[in-house]
């Protein structure tokens, strides 16, 4: 059973910088795209950064240039830094990784259960 798990999430003010954390855990033999979602109240869920295993990044507009994707692929984690953070921000952060299981068992595609963050102004 493979689980990932977020933290690093909190309750902070407009200007500040936060990193989250995904760790991956379960029988794994490899984790190809992962990515970083968050999902505002009243609002769909929507992408905020991707990063390929070989390194390739891909940003919302919203946050380009603030926040910064990166995996360790020998920990099976994925982080996320947050820097210069806005009230719009605030929202579930989710991530997601798409999973080979070994022993030719296939492939899934995962979710964290969430982690708030919460920007004041």
């Amino acid at each position: 059973q493979v689980q990932l798990v977020e933290s690093g999430g909190g309750l902070v003010q407009a200007g500040v910088s936060l990193r989250l954390s995904c760790a991956a855990s379960g029988y794994i033999s490899s984790i190809n795209v992962m990515a970083w979602y968050r999902q505002a109240p009243g609002k769909q869920r929507e992408l905020v950064a991707r990063i390929t295993r070989g390194g390739t990044t891909d940003y919302s507009p919203s946050v380009k240039g603030r926040f910064t994707i990166s995996r360790d692929d020998a920990q099976n984690t994925l982080y996320l830094q947050m820097n210069s953070l806005k009230p719009e921000d605030t929202a579930v952060y989710y991530c997601n990784a798409a999973i080979t299981y070994p022993w030719g068992n296939g492939s899934d595609d995962k979710w964290g259960q969430g982690t708030q963050v919460t920007v004041s102004s």
